[in-house]
């Protein structure tokens, strides 16, 4: 699956905009940046600098001694990422993250200031986490072929525990129908991006690839979201990551009844851990056409084990030729 890692050098010089300027000089001289590619690197007030990568974690150090985050560098790095207007950014604070160019994701943790019980904003930011837009490109075309099925496009449900890549291979999904690529014409595709994670927008603008013929509703519940897409964009495929919520099943409820085609990310292990959950289970015996593809890190993230139809016949077993 891995083809396009998106912590390549030329995104990281994104990052190295956002840290202080000391922090960003002391990692490039990491050795681990030539062979590994950074996924998070969090700033903790008075504690070490620390890095996880595709392959390990690490703590910075200088010598035998761990290099530390100070204030000053806290402070610098949110005057950094807030244009230095803390105000800029109020909302963002209140929700606990920030998308910047190139679709990264940094969290803040702090002191919450409340208003009637709920957080207004943060202040004095004790520590931040830069997480860094992991976008693979082409590591959905292979599996395009086995969503159709006498040239329709089937009900796509994406499955596997948490970090194996299900996102990242929804959003390469997305590209591909958007573009038409493996496909006889592009596909109006709506996304419902309710954690910001899919396309993650800046500014009214996709920092990922999602394609030409996407759009995007955003920071908006799943439900309400796709009855949203469904009245006002007339979308030939609506997109969700995490289905779940009981409310989550009224919006796909209400979606395959229109003739619109669902693709959607799941948490679960196997056809048989996916099947004990009854509206689970109701929504696939719904589906006249479903594909569901299970994923692992057997092989690297992404990688697809099984796919199924929604009769709960086998399409696809890695390692078994067909």
């Amino acid at each position: 699956m891995e083809k396009k890692v998106g912590a390549t050098l030329q995104k990281l010089e994104e990052i190295w905009k956002l840290l202080p300027v000391d922090v960003g000089k002391r990692l490039k001289e990491e050795n681990f940046l030539k062979e590994e590619q950074i996924q998070e690197i969090r700033l903790r007030a008075l504690k070490p600098l620390f890095v996880k990568t595709n392959k390990n974690k690490y703590f910075i150090a200088d010598g035998y001694e761990n290099w530390i985050v100070t204030n000053r560098q806290i402070k610098e790095a949110v005057e950094r990422l807030g244009g230095y207007s803390l105000y800029a950014f109020e909302e963002e604070l209140k929700q606990g993250y920030l998308t910047v160019s190139g679709g990264h994701r940094v969290g803040f943790c702090g002191r919450a200031v409340l208003e009637h019980g709920k957080v207004k904003t943060l202040r004095q930011v004790s520590s931040l986490n830069i997480r860094i837009a992991g976008e693979i490109i082409g590591c959905g075309e292979q599996w395009l072929p086995y969503l159709f099925e006498n040239n329709s496009l089937c009900h796509t449900l994406i499955v596997s525990p948490p970090g194996c890549g299900k996102t990242t291979l929804l959003r390469d999904i997305i590209r591909c129908l958007s573009y038409g690529l493996h496909c006889k014409e592009s596909y109006n595709v709506g996304v419902v991006d309710e954690r910001g994670e899919i396309a993650a927008m800046k500014d009214g603008v996709p920092q990922m690839d999602v394609g030409p013929c996407t759009d995007v509703q955003e920071n908006c519940p799943k439900a309400e979201g796709m009855r949203f897409l469904l009245r006002s964009m007339t979308p030939d495929v609506i997109a969700v990551d995490e289905l779940g919520k009981e409310a989550d099943f009224y919006g796909v409820e209400e979606l395959l009844h229109a003739g619109v085609t669902l693709i959607s990310t799941v948490h679960g292990n196997d056809m048989n851990g996916l099947l004990k959950n009854i509206k689970m289970k109701k929504m696939i015996g719904e589906m006249e056409k479903g594909r569901i593809l299970f994923l692992s890190k057997k092989c690297g993230t992404g990688t697809v084990e099984e796919i199924w139809d929604a009769k709960g016949i086998k399409q696809y077993e890695r390692g078994v030729k067909p």
